[in-house]
This record gives C-alpha cells, structure tokens and sequence, in this order.
C-alpha cells in the first residue's frame, strides 16, 4: 500500500536546531511516521524531548556548536549509540544578520555563511559517509529559504548561504544518488514563528506579507510535516537534488 512507503519506523533522524519552531515540527512530523530522533542543539530541547516521547520515540539530546566543523564527526559517533545507524539528517540550524549591504561586516558575513551553507555541506559529507558504510543509502534534507530563489533585501550573507545551499543540494545529489543517497531541499516561506514575531506584530508590514501571499496567511511548522515526511521516507526515493518551496504560493505571484 502506497502510505506505507511514507512510514519511518526503525529509523533514525538527526534534526539539528530542533529547540523551537520549524526544527521542532519536522522533528514531530518525523517522530508521527515512526522515526527516533537525534536532536543537536544550543540550547536545551525540553519542549521537543517531551512532544518526541510523548509519541512513543526515543529522543536523544545532543549539544554543539555547529559553525565549528570539528564536532561534526563526533556527533554522527554520538548519534549511532541511539540503535547503531542513522537513516535521514535534516539541515535546519541556521542564522540570519540584517544590514544594508553597504555597511555589511566581513564577521555577519563569515558567521552566517559558516553555519548556514559550510556546516550543511560537511554534516551532510559526514553523514553521506556513515550511510555508505551502512550499505542502505540513506535521506539528507537540507532547509533553503525563499531567498535561494531571490535576492531579498539587507541580508546580503542570508541570500548567498540559502542560494548555495540549493547549489550544494543539486551537487550532492549528483555525486551520492548511485548510493541510494537522496539529497533534496525544503524552501520554507513566511512562517509564523519567533524569527518573525516582529514582522507579525508590524501592521503595515504583515498585512503586505500577506497581499502577496495566495492562501492568504502565514505558515506553521505543521507545514512543514508533510513535505519532510515525504523527502525522508521511501516514497521519495526517485527525488534527487530538488528543492521543494513551501510558501503558500509566494514564489508562484
């Protein structure tokens, strides 16, 4: 039957920056379609510890600071004691600076493109080469942003990170498919979290976020629950290098 290709259970999720918001949800969504989950974090997930068990899932809590790449090898160690393997790691922890892009600092730069598009890259590379040992291909997800498919405005760091990481995905793809590796992207539009409390809480500016966007209101992690499920599971398994926008059509206007 054709949902039990969407089903997870037996698998093992690495979400990282999954305290709040949309790292939360995916963690969820995966964690409803059977998955443990693998959490890498600042700070501590309390909130999302309790949603994942709540489920029946086994969640196991690991700290890092991602702009530093020499942790990454130890956290796919770390995250193989959960049941020995890893089968999906989703991209999400990311970082924005806002600032005219004529005043732009060289550290906003550096900060957020090490995260955002470095760490991304060398993650998925690490956990490419656990799944290649494992012999079972595996998922990676990657999480772009509206901005991989346009230039935005004072975030000049934001834009060229989210645009590399679509490259990166469609790159990654190519090289890892003939394992069984699927590489695929989510572009998350204007979601309603506490990144963009203040946009919301702007009059003017909400109420023209909303005019260009076709179903007429702001996103939720829940969104996100379908498309991650999908991109993570076996019903995905002929999608590579694509990145799926998740913007109530805002890209389509």
């Amino acid at each position: 039957m054709i949902l039990d290709s969407f089903q997870l259970t037996g698998k093992v999720a690495i979400v990282t920056g999954c305290n709040t918001g949309l790292g939360q949800g995916m963690a969820r969504a995966l964690a409803q379609a059977g998955a443990d989950i693998v959490g890498v974090n600042v700070s501590e997930p309390d909130e999302t510890r309790e949603q994942i068990e709540a489920l029946g899932r086994r969640f196991l809590d690991l700290r890092a600071n991602l702009s530093d790449i020499s942790c990454l090898e130890g956290l796919v160690n770390e995250a193989k004691a959960l049941s020995g393997r890893i089968d999906i790691l989703v991209n999400n922890a990311g970082i924005i600076r806002r600032e005219d892009a004529i005043k732009f600092s060289e550290k906003d730069w550096d900060d957020v493109i090490d995260l955002n598009l470095k760490t991304v890259f060398f993650f998925s590379q690490a956990v490419a080469r656990q799944f290649i040992a494992q012999g079972s291909g595996g998922k990676i997800i990657n999480v772009a942003s509206m901005l991989s498919f346009q230039g935005g405005v004072r975030v000049p760091s934001y834009t060229a990170s989210k645009s590399g990481v679509m490259g990166i995905t469609r790159l990654m793809a190519n090289e890892w498919a003939a394992q069984k590796i699927n590489v695929n992207a989510i572009a998350p539009g204007y979601m309603a979290t506490n990144n963009t409390a203040a946009l919301r809480a702007d009059e003017g500016r909400n109420a023209s976020i909303l005019e260009r966007i076709p179903a007429g209101r702001w996103g939720t992690p829940d969104d996100l629950a379908g498309p991650v499920v999908f991109l993570a599971s076996a019903a995905s398994d002929y999608v590579n290098g694509y990145t799926v926008a998740v913007d109530g059509g805002w890209l389509a206007r």
